[in-house]
């Protein structure tokens, strides 16, 4: 006889109590809470803010830009009151998808970008892309990345 087989009714028992403790983990698993959403521009400072704000919150990283001008056409629509036209940047297609996953499941969202011109108009990008308003409470900024400024959110 192997060590840690059960024979006999031991085994069919066993089993039973198994399929019972999955069934209940995956019950609870499918309640899920909605989280709130940060969405940062780097990868390490998704990391860190993460381990500094807890599970109540997740934290993405937009990766940089998402969406800019076309580079093989005139990228201002002259004839429509100079509208920009945007494009999403070949190869951002999974983190945008991804992105707006996280934020279909999210209870809130907010745009941590840097506080640049450049963090400005990623986080204007996200909005449109995530079809958030931007006149809502959704920026926030970080000056700093340490424990007690990101605590403040």
């Amino acid at each position: 006889m192997h060590i840690g087989v059960l024979r006999g009714s031991e085994g069919l028992a066993a089993a039973a109590t198994k399929t019972k403790t999955k069934t209940k983990a995956k019950a609870k698993s499918k309640t899920k809470i909605k989280k709130t959403l940060v969405i940062v521009e780097s990868p390490a400072k998704a990391k860190t803010i993460e381990k500094y704000l807890g599970r109540k919150y997740m934290v993405r990283a937009s990766m940089g830009h998402l969406r800019d001008l076309p580079k093989s056409q005139f990228g201002i629509d002259v004839d429509h009151d100079f509208a920009p036209k945007y494009i999403n940047i070949r190869g951002k297609g999974d983190l945008i998808k991804a992105l707006k996953k996280d934020a279909k499941n999210a209870d809130k969202i907010y745009l941590a970008s840097d506080p640049d011109r450049e963090g400005e108009a990623i986080a204007w990008h996200l909005s449109f892309i995530l079809g958030l308003n931007p006149e809502d409470d959704c920026r926030i900024v970080f000056n700093e990345i340490t424990k007690p400024a990101i605590r403040r959110l």
